[in-house]
């Protein structure tokens, strides 16, 4: 190889690390771009309280994120976030309401701890149907999620005849007390709701990047069959990961509930567009096996900055649409390009061998994903 060729090939490598660098890091740079944009344009903007106040907006994104980018690590997709949150919600109003026991005559009134429980336990459970459906009866995940997006969104509106439960305060007396706490309460200044969004990335990023599970998960998501035969369990962790899903949204519900102090059957409409689309901006492949949660809490906080930006500065409903939806056609663009360039790579770039089976490591993962070669 001669000295020109050396030459040419460190100045390619140059070039390609920075827009490799621009690419991995174009979320925190949009988000970047968002804040000095609308602190030039309203002075309001990027004051602690407006910004705590976008925070809190932002961890009901960010929680239906991390659930969605778990299911997207895996191949899947969630289509039943957003109704698992308007349903957990109402769950809550429910119980907090009193359950009637006709049988005794008598109305139990649960205690806060026990509404949350039950109600992520709710979200547990379509989380697992959706799942048991996919892994086990092979039904595409687009199709069973679409399916349970309008059964959950059907059921919460049977329980309520369509009207929203208000007034979750609850009664000293009866014990059920202190569901506003979600919502309204800070703990050191800041929000209980981002508090609560930040433990669940905290957990969640451990369990993807220093466990067992997070291991199977990139595996299986980035070439299941090869995986499955390394061993792995690919059919439990497809379940997991939509009940981990289901979960996520049900505490989104909860926070978002407590907030407004009132569950609506319609609560959550077209969230889990905004979940996939905190995940698409955070960097993550929708083929699966590329992804962190580093990634999609920029994401999330692109889309909470960027919606309450407009609405400051007055910006019409309309145009909001307008501008969400150009941020995530970009956001698909440049992960096409950033993957599809990977992809391509290796096939230019090393000299054909003999195949066999190794193991890779993603540059945006925390663990290594199996692929055959």
């Amino acid at each position: 190889m001669t000295t020109t060729t050396t030459t040419a090939i460190i100045q390619r490598r140059k070039t390609f690390s920075l827009a490799k660098l621009l690419l991995e890091g174009r979320a925190f740079l949009a988000l970047l771009l968002i804040v000095v944009v609308f602190s030039l344009l309203s002075p309001n903007y990027l004051t602690l309280g407006n910004v705590l106040i976008m925070a809190s907006h932002v961890a009901i994104y960010a929680l239906l994120g991390m659930g969605m980018l778990m299911v997207i690590l895996n191949g899947g997709i969630d289509l039943s976030v957003g109704s698992t949150l308007g349903f957990s919600a109402i769950i809550a109003g429910f119980l907090l309401q009193g359950v009637p026991i006709n049988v005794f005559g008598v109305v139990l009134y649960p205690s806060v701890p026990v509404v949350v429980l039950l109600s992520c336990a709710v979200g547990a459970l379509i989380g697992l149907v959706n799942g048991i459906l996919v892994s086990r009866f092979n039904v595409a995940p687009f199709v069973a999620t679409l399916g349970m997006l309008y059964v959950v969104r059907g059921l919460a509106l049977l329980m309520t005849n369509g009207l929203t439960i208000n007034d979750l305060a609850g009664d000293a007396e009866l014990g059920n007390t202190g569901f506003e706490w979600l919502g309204f309460n800070r703990l050191l200044g800041i929000p209980v709701g981002v508090l609560i969004m930040i433990a669940v990335a905290i957990v969640l990023g451990f369990v993807l990047g220093r466990t067992r599970f997070g291991r199977w998960l990139y595996a299986s998501g980035g070439n299941e069959r090869a995986a499955e035969l390394s061993g792995v369990p690919v059919k439990s962790v497809k379940v997991w990961v939509y009940v981990i899903s289901g979960v996520c949204a049900s505490i989104a519900g909860l926070i978002l509930a407590s907030t407004l102090t009132s569950a609506s059957p319609t609560a959550g409409n077209t969230y889990e567009l905004t979940a996939i689309a905190a995940v698409v901006i955070g960097g993550a492949a929708l083929s699966g096996g590329r992804g962190n949660v580093r990634g999609t809490l920029l994401g999330a906080f692109v889309i909470g900055f960027l919606s309450d930006g407009l609405v400051i500065v007055g910006v019409s409903a309309y145009w909001q649409m307008v501008f969400m939806g150009a941020v995530i056609v970009v956001a698909v663009l440049l992960n096409t390009l950033q993957y599809g360039r990977r992809r391509k790579a290796p096939a230019s770039s090393t000299p054909s061998r003999p195949a066999s089976a190794s193991t890779t490591t993603d540059q945006n993962s925390a663990a290594p994903t199996v692929a055959a070669h």
